[in-house]
């Protein structure tokens, strides 16, 4: 590992923990040249399957796209970057599961999708956005209409409690 402060490639490591889900060791190392301090984390690298973009273009899977596009999404909203992080590793998760060599970008775009829309409307609605191209109001009205409709069926309805007047 180079060291990030004199770019040495002699170093110890110092301290090594585990991360909090324990999918990520994290390491204190110390240059044996600078004496500078610096952190490393180590993951499994997960074979991950091909994209297949819309025109047929193929390319290698890239975590930082999906995380980007749910930190755009996600954009002065109360949602952490460990939160995103968790969402992408279960869009990781979903994909491992399928088994799949290539997949194209449309099913990881709606795994995407189900996760903001788990997490939070507006996020899943400024995604929805940008992934499905709006070609006017209505069509964005219409996605609107599915939130409040879904949401309204998914909220109990508050019973009025009856009075009983005694006989």
């Amino acid at each position: 590992m180079r060291c990030p402060y004199c770019t040495s490639i002699d170093n110890k490591v110092v301290d090594s923990r585990m991360g909090k889900e324990g999918d990520t060791i994290r390491r204190r190392r110390e240059c044996l040249k600078c004496e500078g301090r610096f952190t490393t984390y180590e993951r499994v690298e997960e074979v991950l399957p091909s994209v297949i973009k819309k025109d047929g273009r193929r390319e290698p899977y890239d975590r930082m796209k999906i995380l980007s596009g749910l930190t755009k999404a996600c954009e002065k909203r109360p949602i952490s970057v460990e939160v995103l992080e968790k969402c992408v590793d279960n869009i990781e998760r979903s994909m491992q599961e399928k088994g799949y060599k290539e997949i194209p970008s449309k099913a990881i775009g709606e795994e995407v999708m189900n996760q903001l829309h788990n997490l939070d409307e507006v996020a899943y609605v400024r995604f929805a956005s940008v992934y499905r191209s709006f070609k006017d109001i209505n069509e964005f009205m219409s996605e609107l209409k599915d939130i409040l409709s879904e949401k309204e069926a998914n909220t109990p309805q508050k019973s009025v409690a009856r009075s009983q007047k005694p006989e």
